[in-house]
């Protein structure tokens, strides 16, 4: 099962004000975050998967909800008590040091999930004005939903955890990518067969970069999957590593998708102002970056790392930890609040994003051979682990971040779009 049940885990936080959040940005940390994890206020936090365990045959969504142990999200005064500062756009924009001129404008981003967001359109508008990022509406042609069938209406049935995962894409393409145009399509289902039909459609809407922030553990025929539904040349797929440490997810795998790990991101003094670590696996909260050594996939030619014969997972990584979380704005189930999320599914559309500002997809191919060609031009992530209990991979770079190429953060986070 791709998502077991999970002990308590501290988290962060519900912000009810846009001022709130920028102001937290403003004072973000300034000591590494795994040295010391962000104290526990007056009130006990925890993280929570917005995604129930798939059955077999379905998919999960990788956003992780920043909440109390009964699932509610924190008041604005337990926010402030705890000390969490989600990201918002101008923050993630400055720590991947992405150009602000009017990139993208060409470019389609498609967000793949499942089930319906009835109020994707108005949620999108709320969290670009408060970013000053420019309006993105059906109207003006910019955002468009469809179904897994690329029509508008006839939605899939409303589900409030994917809702949330959907408002977090859009949200994080949007940051990224401001002037990009974005289409979301929303599965009938979490079913494999549902999630993989939308990714077609996609690709055949015009799509530039595709972004799927789900997935599950490996199985067998998953190689079959990957050349059917997740090869489209000219277009760039991403998918997130997963959520559980230590484990290899699909479609992360497939040699055609973007593998995207995740870090946990702070502020600093140095150069860069900021600094990051792999999104490591804490044994009392059982979250952390996935990566690992394909069961089933062949090694691409590209990949050139000893201790896996196969496919090693993944290739470039940005902020994924809830302990260093983004920004999301959502109401669908949520009551119309600020969250504070995390997971490799904030990481995955932050990538899709700086894709499209390279605008260079339609001479890219498909997977990650780029990044590999250019990876001088990232930021390397040298520290953290996500080996789990009993799974260790000996301490090696299959699980634990070095100078250079690991699994965890693949080759290292955006620095500006020269790698893409």
């Amino acid at each position: 099962m791709f998502a077991c049940a999970r002990a308590a885990r501290r988290a962060a936080v519900t912000l009810t004000t846009v001022t709130a959040l920028a102001a937290a940005t403003a004072a973000a940390a300034t000591a590494p975050a795994t040295a010391a994890r962000h104290p526990l206020g007056a009130t006990q936090i925890t993280f929570r998967p917005a995604c129930p365990s798939p059955a077999q045959g379905q998919m999960a969504c990788l956003a992780i909800i920043d909440s109390t142990p009964a699932g509610k999200p924190l008041t604005r005064a337990q926010a402030t008590a705890d000390g969490l500062q989600p990201y918002l756009a101008a923050s993630l924009q400055s720590a991947y040091k992405l150009p602000s001129e009017l990139l993208g404008e060409r470019q389609t981003i498609a967000i793949v999930d499942a089930y319906n967001n009835p109020d994707a359109a108005a949620n999108l508008t709320r969290y670009r004005a408060a970013n000053k990022l420019p309006a993105c509406t059906t109207a003006s042609g910019c955002f468009e939903k469809v179904n897994q069938d690329g029509k508008q209406g006839s939605y899939p049935a409303a589900n409030a955890s994917w809702a949330l995962e959907e408002s977090l894409d859009v949200d994080m393409a949007s940051a990224i990518c401001p002037h990009c145009h974005i289409i979301l399509v929303e599965a009938s289902s979490n079913a494999n067969s549902d999630l993989y039909a939308a990714e077609d459609e996609a690709a055949t809407l015009g799509a530039s970069v595709i972004s799927n922030s789900w997935g599950s553990t490996e199985y067998t025929g998953e190689a079959s999957d990957c050349g059917t539904y997740f090869d489209h040349p000219g277009i760039a797929i991403t998918a997130g590593a997963g959520d559980s440490g230590y484990e290899v997810n699909f479609p992360a795998a497939c040699t055609s998708v973007t593998a995207v790990g995740g870090t946990t991101l702070y502020q600093n003094t140095s150069k860069r102002g900021w600094d990051e670590t792999a999104w490591s696996y804490n044994p009392a909260e059982e979250w952390g970056t996935g990566s690992g050594c394909s069961a089933y996939i062949a090694k691409p030619a590209w990949q050139h790392d000893k201790l896996c014969g196969m496919r090693t997972v993944g290739d470039v990584s940005a902020v994924a930890d809830p302990d260093t979380p983004v920004a999301v704005y959502d109401t669908y189930g949520t009551g119309g609040t600020w969250l504070a999320v995390g997971g490799t599914s904030a990481a995955t559309p932050i990538i899709a994003g700086v894709y499209a500002l390279a605008g260079n997809t339609a001479a890219i191919g498909t997977g990650a051979a780029h990044i590999y060609a250019h990876h001088q031009d990232l930021y390397d992530v040298t520290s953290g682990s996500n080996a789990t209990p009993g799974n260790s991979c000996g301490g090696s770079y299959l699980c634990t971040a070095r100078k250079g190429y690991d699994g965890p953060t693949g080759w290292g986070t955006p620095h500006g779009i020269g790698a893409f």
